[in-house]
């Protein structure tokens, strides 16, 4: 699919070297010496619209002045036929092309023959990658990290498929290990106090406190009676569990299908250790020497992994030491497996046994610590952690109102979960605000996100596409649609060139934000969008502009339109046509 904008740096590749072979020919320049370069595009277009600095990078293996080689390879240099209509020399040697029409028009035929598969890459080349996100603890509601973390993970896993890999997303159920031990006695302690008085239970220090927890044990003493308290504690704790996440889970998934994402599977962790596979990737850490036991539990030499590793790179053993590197228990001394082995478990099912080429993790900051231990683990398995795990690490969310910090539902009276949040405002703005760079913090405006303005930047690019919507609409109404074909080189004011510039950069920024692993780009890249369109509106003149003219702009419109409504798409915000 079409890259414009790296198919015009190429062009300026193989004009200049093109150059160069005939001034070499012609004794202009030295043979065999190598031209290259790099090509950008310059911040003020007066400067051109790309610029090339292959004169100053020559230089040495010319032995001749840069300035002396731009002018050679400009005199040398044909544009005939080609995206650009003129080349001059600048400063010390730079080579700074003009865009001729033909590129223009290119972009905009670009725009419409691809439709929706516009901006489409194979920088993948068909990879398979897993995103795994959210993945919260099914314990009780989500909070605004797994609101900001189903945002990233979604709109990361949007950009990566158009940019040319197999997407796979998934969230992982923690449904077993101690945290579901926890729920459960969480729940038996509201139970027994529901029954026996608030005073004669006491609840467990380490226990869940939400209001949730309460809500279950009124719903489980409605729904399965008060003889609770004859059954075994482990019977009870196992039904208590089950009884819990068989509604929360639930309202996991409505919740995040409300948001807008779906998942192509919930794995449940449980389904590790009911396998045996937890026990077989133990055992196979086991066999490599990387575990040892002590006090009755098994550990990982964690500390060892990471020390060979840093060694393999070249650290000393004075940085090593600094580090304070510590080993982790992976089965406890009661038999149970630890949180890490089920990790490490998972990450082997995703690599080994499913053959992900790539996994990637959407992971809240606090987690920083794990990375290094998980990848560590993963090599001492063959499974070459550092290369196939990536895990992109996101900030907090602060809530804000009036510039006051929020903790609290207006609704509920208790802490924002995400169902209070997407209660209080729209789904659009939601994904758009927290869509921003993973390793910023976010300060949420809950006043600024259901603002109808231009401030309230969701509200700025939707209004964008609902006012093309209605122009086209209107103009169509009087007898000019949007035509098939148009002459575009009519197009030749400074904010119809800005606009087209845009257009033309959405596929390389989708790849941009595949290589980085940050889907804000899309945002940015869309809000310019927005603005350019409005820029271009008040300069250039629809109704009432000659035919010809007009049939261009419709024409320049329209795309606009597509590409707004596609990049909004791809991080999952609506494109209304009305407003």
């Amino acid at each position: 699919m079409a890259n414009m904008i790296q198919a015009a740096k190429d062009s300026v590749n193989e004009i200049l070297q093109a150059a160069y072979r005939r001034a070499a020919e012609k004794g202009e320049l030295p043979a065999g010496a190598e031209l290259t370069g790099t090509v950008e595009i310059p911040k003020d277009s007066a400067n051109g619209d790309f610029a090339a600095n292959h004169a100053m990078a020559g230089a040495r293996a010319l032995h001749m002045a840069p300035r002396k080689i731009a002018d050679t390879l400009i005199a040398n240099a044909a544009l005939e036929g080609t995206w650009f209509s003129s080349l001059e020399a600048a400063g010390p040697g730079f080579l700074n092309f003009r865009l001729s029409p033909r590129w223009y028009a290119d972009v905009l035929g670009a725009v419409r023959e691809e439709g929706e598969d516009y901006g489409r890459l194979d920088e993948g080349q068909g990879r398979s990658v897993m995103v795994e996100f959210v993945s919260a603890n099914p314990t009780g509601p989500m909070h605004m990290g797994n609101a900001r973390g189903g945002v990233l993970g979604d709109a990361l896993a949007s950009v990566l498929d158009r940019a040319g890999y197999r997407v796979w997303r998934e969230f992982y159920v923690n449904d077993a290990g101690n945290q579901i031990e926890k729920f459960a006695s969480s729940i038996d302690a509201r139970y027994q106090q529901l029954l026996l008085g608030e005073d004669a239970v006491a609840f467990p220090e380490d226990g869940y406190h939400g209001d949730d927890i309460r809500e279950l044990a009124a719903a489980f003493r409605a729904e399965k009676g008060e003889d609770w308290l004859d059954k075994p504690i482990a019977e009870r704790h196992a039904a208590m569990a089950a009884f819990g996440l068989e509604r929360n889970i639930p309202k996991m998934q409505s919740d995040l299908r409300r948001y807008g994402i779906e998942y192509d599977r919930w794995f449940f962790e449980s389904t590790l250790h009911e396998s045996g596979y937890v026990a077989e990737t133990v055992r196979l850490l086991t066999e490599r020497g990387y575990t040892y036991e002590k006090d009755g539990a098994l550990w990982l030499a964690t500390s060892r992994i990471l020390a060979e590793k840093l060694r393999r790179q070249g650290k000393s053993e004075e940085e090593i030491e600094k580090l304070e590197l510590k080993d982790d228990v992976l089965r406890r001394a009661n038999g149970f497996y630890t949180y890490f082995a089920s990790d490490i478990a998972y990450h082997r099912n995703k690599l080994a046994e499913r053959s992900f080429d790539k996994a990637i993790n959407v992971w809240g900051a606090d987690h920083h610590g794990h990375v290094a231990r998980l990848k560590g683990a993963l090599d001492a398995l063959d499974l070459d952690g550092e290369h196939r795990l990536d895990i992109v690490l996101m900030q907090l969310v602060k809530l804000t109102r009036n510039g006051e910090v929020v903790r609290m539902s207006k609704r509920t009276g208790k802490a924002i979960s995400l169902t209070d949040l997407l209660d209080e405002i729209p789904v659009d703005a939601a994904r758009y605000f927290f869509n921003s760079r993973p390793e910023s913090p976010v300060e949420f405006d809950l006043e600024l996100a259901v603002r109808q303005d231009s401030e309230n930047p969701v509200y700025y690019v939707q209004y964008a596409h609902a006012r093309i919507c209605s122009l086209l609409a209107t103009l169509a109404a009087e007898g000019h649609p949007v035509p098939a074909e148009a002459d575009a080189a009519l197009l030749t004011e400074p904010a119809e060139h800005e606009l087209i510039k845009q257009l033309a950069a959405l596929p390389e920024e989708i790849r941009l934000a595949a290589q980085s692993y940050d889907p804000s780009r899309i945002n940015k890249y869309v809000t310019e969008l927005a603005a350019r369109f409005h820029r271009f509106y008040t300069a250039c003149r629809l109704k009432g502009a000659e035919e010809d003219i007009l049939n261009a702009r419709l024409l320049l419109a329209d795309c606009t339109r597509r590409v707004i409504a596609l990049s909004l798409s791809i991080i999952g915000v609506s494109a209304p046509e009305k407003m």
